[in-house]
């Protein structure tokens, strides 16, 4: 017979209440009683009745999330992170894809699929500061990234300046002076490409290091291709420079498979830093130094703060910015001081 909530209470000796609040990660349980419930749902393989529950609290049990683009390994390893956290917490996740493309952004903010699930966790790259006003939805949305700031809904984000300045003070205090960049966007202010260059034309400011427009590589996409083609560009003009500041690991990436094939060691002869801490980026040859900026924190930061948005009271708090700690992770490719 199938495991009902009163054979948990019963085998965990607790309350069906209890069982409940352990079940809907409720605060203010004693870890010894969570884990005792815990124990005998796995122990009896009792499943909650995720349709009563729903029907009950005139819920869907789903969330979406929408990234631009599960090829780009950034937004892959984000959603794999939304989707354990939100599975921990029983919750569904539906993913859209948007491919970075402003008028889809737009319509998915109106989409009717959104009726499907109870709150959208959602991550622009097409749309920008202007348009702010389009985020006032109706429905729970927490927002990622970097194109869209001071809007009606909770924020969760990296700090990409100062990141990136500390990326590149790393390689001012390694010795480097010439730091090459590669992934600007042209014209670019709002956005992690124009965020990521502030803070690397700070840190040479502060060290007294002119900046040098020849050494910025301008991209579109962020890709490996990307990075490799910005990088024989620079190399094709004779450019000096002893380091490069990939503005993502992929572009990092793929800059020193350019600098490998034209004979320029890394990191003998020039240092590279990427910026994401991809999975990929510690198993490369040389294995990557990179900034990690939170990544973990902010997946499971937004799943909260939606889930919370979800269930809250009718007069919730005003939206919050929640920024991530970040970290530099040092490796083979600029060794530091070690």
């Amino acid at each position: 017979m199938t495991a009902t909530l009163h054979d948990v209470a019963r085998l965990a000796s607790v309350s069906i209440k209890t069982v409940s609040n352990v079940i809907n990660d409720r605060p203010n349980i004693r870890p010894a009683t969570r884990e005792r419930v815990e124990q005998a749902i796995a122990e009896l393989g009792y499943t909650p009745n995720l349709t009563a529950r729903n029907l009950r609290s005139g819920r869907t049990g789903a969330i979406a999330l929408a990234v631009p683009d599960l090829a780009l390994s950034y937004f892959a390893e984000l959603a794999a992170i939304v989707i354990a956290e939100a599975e921990r917490r029983g919750v569904v996740v539906l993913v859209e894809q948007t491919g970075g493309d402003r008028e889809r952004e737009i319509e998915l903010l109106r989409s009717p699929r959104l009726k499907l699930t109870d709150g959208l966790i959602f991550s622009p790259l097409g749309m920008g500061q202007d348009d702010v006003d389009r985020l006032e939805v109706t429905y729970p949305m927490v927002l990622l990234g970097e194109r869209i700031f001071d809007g009606p809904t909770d924020h969760v984000t990296m700090r990409n300046v100062d990141a990136a300045r500390d990326a590149t003070r790393f390689l001012l205090k390694s010795g480097r002076r010439r730091i090459a960049l590669v992934g600007a966007h042209d014209g670019e202010v709002i956005g992690s490409a124009g965020l990521r260059l502030k803070g690397y034309r700070e840190a040479l400011d502060e060290a007294g290091v002119a900046y040098d427009d020849d050494i910025v590589g301008y991209t579109t996409m962020w890709h490996r291709a990307n990075g490799a083609d910005s990088m024989r560009e620079l190399l094709r003009r004779g450019v000096d420079f002893d380091a490069v500041l990939g503005l993502n690991d992929t572009l990092a990436l793929g800059a020193m498979r350019a600098l490998q094939e034209a004979g320029r060691l890394v990191p003998d002869d020039v240092w590279v830093v990427g910026f994401d801490d991809l999975d990929e980026a510690q198993y490369s040859i040389p294995s990557l130094t990179t900034i990690d900026p939170g990544q973990d924190w902010i997946a499971r930061t937004a799943v909260e703060t939606l889930l919370a948005r979800i269930a809250g009271p009718s007069e919730a708090p005003a939206p919050q910015l929640l920024l991530a700690d970040y970290r530099l992770v040092e490796r083979e490719s600029a060794p530091g001081l070690r």
